[in-house]
């Protein structure tokens, strides 16, 4: 019958309680010899659910790991305190399976397994031994293997660089004194030649550092051996870890326990692990170094050993040093080199943790301890309950680094706990008085700013702060006592909350250990609040940039924006709120609310530290709280940017009410100068949108009442917002106030904008006419002026209503006399506008000009000629009557009681009688009249005539000399550039034709056709030329 493992709470494997930081791992017996056996555990191994345990007799036992019944309790981190009692009723944690009791000789000193290759190594009385995996009955003895002290194997997958087919490459490497002997197996198959290397000493371990590469510990040194190149390269190191001569780095300078050669006592054996990926720990009495696959040093610190270990090892993330001495296990950090939990188990003297390249079950998930007589098994317990644990006891830059060696997959919301410890730690540093390292903490993790803003006072934080009676937990019976330090909890990976310790109790041990807390429960004011607003500036800040990409002025998220910004600033801005994703429908609200928070928090900080950067912020998009605004101006006066802020939040109706105060008021206040008068009332105005018309025109009559010049800017200043008033309104407004600021409205929007409305037209007419007859002016420069200007739009505006405006000019008005005459011509009443020039105004040259502006028009408007037809072809006679006939018929032929004006009368016969037909014209001439009188006249006619006469023979010479270049073209070219080089061959010699020379006629010229189409002839001067047809 076999013996059977005892179970239980032997007193050789009872795992004393011990102090610990954090529970990492629970130590459980699971094989123990009986106090019968006289038996000693020399050697372990455990692979897949099998362990093999080699004894002192060379016996192998080989057992069957079952799994616990309740792995949740252990991952849970339960017990807590690594003495988990048993009982008889659990159940059994090992079954052996079968003992083979001549399995060696000798004691079984090292066991390992080549899985890839079926086949299991052993080391017994300085023998490497090869046996089946399955049977375990012996194979092979390595006979070159012969005194071996120690050996270690490794598998790996190697890809052949020549046809790209990955293979399973196992190595074992054996150590016989100074030399260094490896075997190779190619996915299973043994490589026929072996490689062996001679050391500078004698090999006391051995640890793969990679596939190829091979930590080998020396006596006094170790060495890194490439199984590849065979290169051998000395580490340097301190103390006795080993380094170049006379170097002396140890920690204690040359009087280690080493170097004292121990008193006769064997010296500590070296040690070596892997840790992460490519990092390596080398450790030798109590001098450690930590090293990369390529045997640099990393330059990190010692471990704080007093007593050198007796063997290390590397359990995913934690290192491992057992302590034989004092039959001890200690669990440390690798990073900060932090001692986690120590476990006490007595008369422990070797690790073996599982490679990954042997059981990735095992990998990081437990190993196994043994002394002469138990074997514990070291389960890990859940990383999210050992982060807690750190949490709860204040450790927070130990759970970080925890966080940080932790793959993503082993935690639940890894970045989200990283944040939250981050925080934690932020604010113990606020209340340590670090303000720039505390904000800096929050800025980097996106701390939501509620939990920044209430470490401040009201008078910053504002109904934010705990200490406020606005505060949402100061309005529950559980509110928020003053004297607290503002820390929250800090949710666990179940949900829960964990309370966090006073800022004077974990900051002393994480921060500052060994030292008290500065500052203690003193209240954040005078010097250090503004310290610590200052930095909080900067967060602020950091966090209004990240809202503003994503809201637009109106608090409404930008959806398109939001959709493309990287996913890692999407996180940065829930973070914010609290939040490990967003929502762009569901969190608007939120990320508003968020946003207003921290723009008013910014400009408290400002009007606390530096009020000049609180203007700055209001002419930007903000989210400020107008309440709180425009109470902490108004308190410190600051009025002219308590406008600027009423602007930006288009609070425009408070803006002007304020402007109106200071601006209207007979004195000028010393609280605000610049805002006395209606300058910055008329400039607030102009930057109004024209939908604000009403608010407009509200507050724009008081300007216009102090300073109409100034005033009038707000609708007649060259901006779009002038532009764009309604103007019906705008002139209403204008007309209630004064005609004169309408008139210039009007003038502006119609010379100006070139409004073509004709209600303005005919406002501004009525206007002129109504001035023009009232004859208020103040000097006669000022009534000729303005009467020049009334004749002027009259003559030049075609947008108002003649007959209205004749409705308003009087006809016994000879103030009024002309402006009839100019609309009468408007309506095309033109015999009674000469009416008026000739008989009222009695002024002739007026009426002639009158007559040479309207005949301009009519010929300008008649219609062209035909193309066949000549000027001369109309006869005058036949022509209708023209504007000076008509002006001609009231001067020789006058209404009752008007006389006969002979002196104008000629003056016209003379100037423009050949635009009258002739007919009509004499007609009028009355008989008494001399011939003498009308010699102007007929002068003039004959003058036109004989125009005519010659101007019909200018142009008809001018198409003759046409028609023949045009005919020669055709026909010739005549060496015109262009030319189709003539039609013809003949060549027609006329008097017209001279020559290209001289420009002389040919006339009688000889001339003789050549053949070949070249024609020479004589020119009129002489010269012989020849034509060709090119």
């Amino acid at each position: 019958m076999l013996p059977q493992p005892t179970v239980g709470a032997s007193f050789s494997c009872k795992v004393t309680r011990s102090e610990k930081m954090v529970s990492a791992f629970t130590a459980r017996p699971i094989v123990e010899l009986k106090q019968r056996d006289k038996s000693k555990i020399e050697s372990v191994l455990a692979y897949g659910d099998r362990l093999l345990v080699g004894l002192n007799t060379g016996s192998l036992r080989i057992y069957r790991v079952n799994d616990p019944i309740d792995e949740s309790s252990e991952r849970n981190g339960s017990p807590t305190d690594g003495d988990r009692p048993t009982s008889q009723s659990d159940p059994k944690p090992v079954d052996l399976m079968r003992e083979l009791e001549k399995f060696s000789k000798y004691k079984v000193e090292q066991l390992a397994v080549v899985k890839e290759a079926n086949f299991l190594v052993s080391l017994s009385n300085s023998q490497v031994h090869i046996h089946d995996l399955q049977s375990y009955e012996l194979q092979e003895t390595l006979v070159k293997a012969k005194g071996a002290s120690t050996f270690a194997v490794t598998s790996n997958v190697v890809i052949d660089g020549f046809t790209g087919v990955p293979s399973i490459v196992s190595r074992l490497a054996v150590a016989v004194k100074r030399r260094l002997i490896l075997w190779s197996w190619h996915d299973s198959e043994l490589a026929p030649e072996t490689l062996e290397i001679t050391l500078v000493n004698t090999i006391r371990a051995l640890k793969w550092a990679s596939g190829t590469r091979l930590i080998a510990g020396l006596n006094s040194s170790y060495v890194l051996v490439d199984v590849e190149t065979s290169a051998v390269t000395d580490i340097i190191g301190p103390g006795s870890i080993g380094g170049a001569p006379g170097q002396d780095g140890g920690r204690f300078s040359g009087a280690g326990v080493a170097s004292m050669g121990y008193l006769g006592m064997t010296s500590p054996p070296p040690l070596a692990t892997q840790l992460g990926e490519g990092e390596m720990l080398l450790a030798k009495d109590i001098n450690t170094m930590f090293i990369d696959t390529d045997a640099n040093s990393l330059g990190r610190r010692q471990i704080p050993w007093s007593v050198a270990p007796e063997a290390i090892g590397y359990s995913y993330p934690y290192l491992l040093a057992l302590q034989a001495t004092k039959g001890t296990l200690e669990v440390r950090n690798p990073e900060t080199l932090s001692l986690l939990q120590t476990i006490s188990l007595p008369s422990a003297h070797q690790l073996h943790v599982p490679q990954p390249t042997v059981s990735l079950a095992h990998a990081g998930k437990g190993f196994l301890v043994l002394s002469d007589r138990c074997i514990w098994r070291m389960k890990a317990l859940d990383y999210d309950g050992q982060v807690d644990a750190l949490v709860e006891r204040g450790r927070l830059d130990e759970a970080l680094s925890l966080l940080g060696m932790l793959e993503d997959a082993l935690l639940k919301d890894k970045d989200g706990r990283i944040g939250e410890i981050k925080i934690i730690k932020a604010q113990q540093l606020f209340d340590q008085r670090r303000y720039r390292d505390s904000i800096d903490l929050f800025t980097e993790v996106s701390a939501p700013p509620e939990r920044v803003i209430r470490m401040f006072p009201p008078f910053i934080a504002g109904d934010a702060s705990p200490l406020s009676p606005l505060h949402k937990d100061n309005l529950k019976d559980d509110h928020f006592k003053a004297g607290t330090d503002g820390a929250s909890d800090i949710r666990t990976s179940s949900g829960e909350t964990l309370p966090t310790k006073s800022s004077s109790e974990s900051s002393a041990k994480d921060l500052n250990e060994g030292s008290e807390r500065q500052g203690g429960d003193k209240p954040l004011e005078g010097k250090d609040l503004k310290m610590a607003t200052e930095e909080l500036r900067g967060f602020l800040v950091s966090a209004r940039t990240r809202f503003k990409k994503i809201l637009d002025p109106d608090g409404k998220v930008k959806i398109e924006v939001l959709d493309n910004l990287p996913q890692r600033e999407v996180r940065e801005i829930a973070s914010l709120i609290g939040k490990p994703t967003l929502d762009a429908s569901d969190d608007q609200e939120q990320l508003l609310q968020t946003a207003k928070l921290v723009d008013t928090t910014l400009f408290r900080a400002y009007m606390f530290v530096s009020p000049s950067f609180a203007g700055p912020l209001f002419r930007i998009d903000n989210f400020c709280d107008p309440d709180v605004v425009n109470e902490r101006l108004i308190e410190a006066h600051r009025y002219n940017d308590l406008v600027d802020f009423f602007y930006g939040k288009k609070l425009h109706r408070s803006a002007l009410e304020l402007l109106k105060k200071f601006g209207d008021a007979k004195e000028e206040s010393d609280d605000a100068p610049q805002l006395h008068g209606p300058q910055r009332t008329v400039a607030y105005l102009q930057n109004l949108p024209p939908e604000m018309i009403d608010l407009i025109l509200q507050f724009a009559e008081w300007p216009l009442r102090k300073d109409p010049d100034l005033g009038m800017e707000v609708f007649m200043a060259d901006s779009e917002n002038a532009e764009t008033l309604k103007r019906p309104r705008v002139l209403d407004f204008l007309q209630s106030i004064d005609t004169k600021l309408a008139q210039r409205y009007l003038e502006h929007i119609i010379r100006e904008l070139n409004d073509t409305t004709p209600d303005f037209h005919q406002r501004l007419v009525n206007i002129y006419i109504d001035r023009l007859k009232s004859n208020n002016f103040v000097t006669d420069d000022d009534h000729v002026a303005w009467k020049e200007k009334t004749l002027d739009f009259l003559k030049t505006s075609k947008d108002y209503q003649p007959y209205k405006a004749l409705q308003k000019l009087s006809k016994d008005d000879p103030n009024l006399f002309e402006a009839r005459a100019v609309v009468l011509s408007k309506m095309g009443q033109h015999k009674q506008a000469l009416d008026i020039y000739v008989f009222q105004l009695q002024d002739a040259d007026k009426a002639e000009e009158y007559c040479n502006q309207i005949y301009l028009i009519e010929t300008a408007n008649a219609p062209a000629p035909t193309p066949h037809g000549r000027a001369t072809d109309i006869d005058p006679s036949d022509a209708p009557p023209s504007i000076y006939h008509t002006l001609l018929s009231l001067y020789l032929s006058p209404p009752t009681p008007h006389e006969p004006q002979w002196g104008p009368a000629l003056n016209i016969l003379a100037k423009h009688g050949a635009r009258m037909p002739a007919s009509s014209t004499l007609n009028l001439i009355p008989e008494i009249l001399p011939i003498k009188e009308l010699e102007s006249y007929f002068q003039g006619r004959i003058r036109a005539a004989n125009t005519l006469v010659n101007e019909g023979r200018i142009v008809a010479g001018m198409r003759g000399t046409l028609a023949f270049s045009e005919e020669a073209k055709l026909r010739l070219g005549d060496g015109v550039r262009g030319g189709n080089d003539g039609r013809n061959r003949r060549v027609v010699i006329t008097e017209n034709r001279v020559c290209g020379v001289c420009y002389k006629r040919f006339g009688g010229s000889v001339i003789k056709v050549m053949p070949k189409y070249v024609q020479p002839f004589i020119l009129a001067c002489g010269i012989i030329a020849n034509l060709s047809r090119s």
